[in-house]
């Protein structure tokens, strides 16, 4: 298992900040594509909203991120460690007492209390 380990550890991304349930935070994923002409082509788009979960230790760690667009809440899970993951930028910081926020699935609103500077 220690060969495993060793491989594990070479597909880790060292560059991306350390992110906790309750922060706001905006991921950057790139999509592959195939246009009309049968080319594949790559996009990225950026996805903003509310760390409601995170799971997995090491190379298999996610997030559960969830926004509100046009009034339907939208949630999708990201692999951490994913090479199609561009970029993951922290817009706020949450302070949560919760280690699973599933209760904002029936809040209409997302509010989470911002941690103070001082």
């Amino acid at each position: 298992m220690d060969i495993v380990r060793r491989i594990e550890q070479t597909m880790m991304r060292e560059d991306l900040p350390s992110v906790d349930v309750g922060d706001t935070v905006r991921v950057k994923w790139r999509f592959n594509e195939k246009d009309r002409s049968g080319e594949e082509k790559s996009r990225v788009q950026a996805f903003e909203g509310i760390i409601i979960a995170k799971k997995g230790t090491g190379i298999s760690e996610s997030i559960l991120v969830r926004k509100i667009s046009s009034g339907i809440g939208v949630e999708k899970s990201f692999p951490i460690h994913s090479p199609n993951l561009v970029g993951l930028e922290i817009v706020t910081k949450g302070k949560v007492r919760r280690a699973k926020l599933y209760y904002l699935r029936d809040k209409k609103h997302l509010v989470v209390k911002k941690r103070s500077r001082f």
